[in-house]
């Protein structure tokens, strides 16, 4: 099984030419699914189709998210269609499963009070502390995306300016930066950075305590962090963040298709999501303060 996913991997790479992200994805999600049948013989990939309905129903009942369980479906989905390219099978036994349809819900944001108190957690009396920072407030001051974070080389970000530059995007796109998030970027580059390197050419703007880029996991495990530093309950991730980036400047007035392109989206629907955010805490006040609600 280890040798069918590794070239299932080099397919991905090689043949499909995936994101590095994508490949990781579908090699972790197909790993999960065989060692959950580990001790079951499923070797006959044709006729496992009933062992799928049984990991669908597994991850369903262990609350996983409608977004994780379409994407294993996915990842699987494309296995499988590997193993018939390699002549393995004839047929794909995931081809008729259907996404699960997602129960529409409204993304969770932090308040203001929330967000300056995680901002204030990192201490800028170490490396780490001016880079974790400038980081946090790198990510809010601009709502881009984790990814987007991470792939930030040093010459993409001008603090003479004023401005975040997110080339490797769809659609390239240009955004300002407030004045901490400003002092933050660039007493990290002096003081921090060039003592975390380990590579003096090194190009990414935010580098781990090797001194090579900053992974996605290795952002997560810190945003963590400081989460548990602040006490607060709600459960931060960098899309928690976003969220509450894009929806704070809209209660403060900026115009949606100024709030689409910042945040990089294909289509205003996806950015009206925010303003009903908007809507739903207005309702509640009305509800909370009309003498007759």
């Amino acid at each position: 099984m280890n040798d069918l996913i590794c070239k299932f991997e080099y397919y991905l790479k090689e043949g499909k030419q995936s994101s590095a992200n994508t490949i990781t994805s579908y090699i972790r999600d197909v790993s999960k699914f065989f060692a959950f049948f580990e001790s079951k013989d499923i070797q006959n990939f044709e006729r496992c189709k009933s062992a799928v309905n049984d990991y669908i129903e597994y991850l369903q009942t262990a609350g996983k998210s409608t977004s994780t369980i379409n994407r294993t479906i996915v990842s699987l989905r494309v296995f499988f269609g590997f193993l018939i390219s390699a002549n393995v099978i004839l047929h794909n036994p995931v081809e008729s499963f259907k996404s699960i349809k997602k129960t529409k819900t409204l993304p969770r944001i932090l308040t203001n009070k929330e967000v300056n108190l995680l901002l204030s957690q990192p201490k800028c009396d170490s490396l780490k502390g001016y880079r974790d920072k400038a980081m946090l407030e790198l990510l809010y001051a601009t709502g881009i995306r984790v990814s987007e974070l991470i792939d930030l080389n040093l010459s993409d970000v001008n603090t003479l300016l004023g401005f975040v530059y997110c080339k490797k995007s769809k659609p390239e796109r240009v955004i300002p930066l407030y004045q901490a998030a400003i002092s933050a970027v660039e007493n990290y580059v002096k003081e921090s950075r060039p003592l975390l390197l380990n590579d003096p050419e090194e190009e990414a703007l935010f580098v781990n305590l090797n001194g090579t880029r900053m992974t996605r996991q290795g952002f997560w495990k810190i945003i963590k962090h400081y989460q548990q530093e602040s006490g607060i309950k709600t459960d931060i991730t960098p899309q928690v963040l976003r969220h509450s980036f894009a929806t704070h400047l809209l209660e403060n007035g900026a115009d949606i298709g100024v709030m689409k392109d910042i945040l990089g989206h294909s289509n205003l629907s996806s950015t009206i999501v925010y303003a009903q955010l908007i809507k739903k805490d207005i309702k509640k006040s009305y509800i909370k303060f009309h003498p007759r609600a």
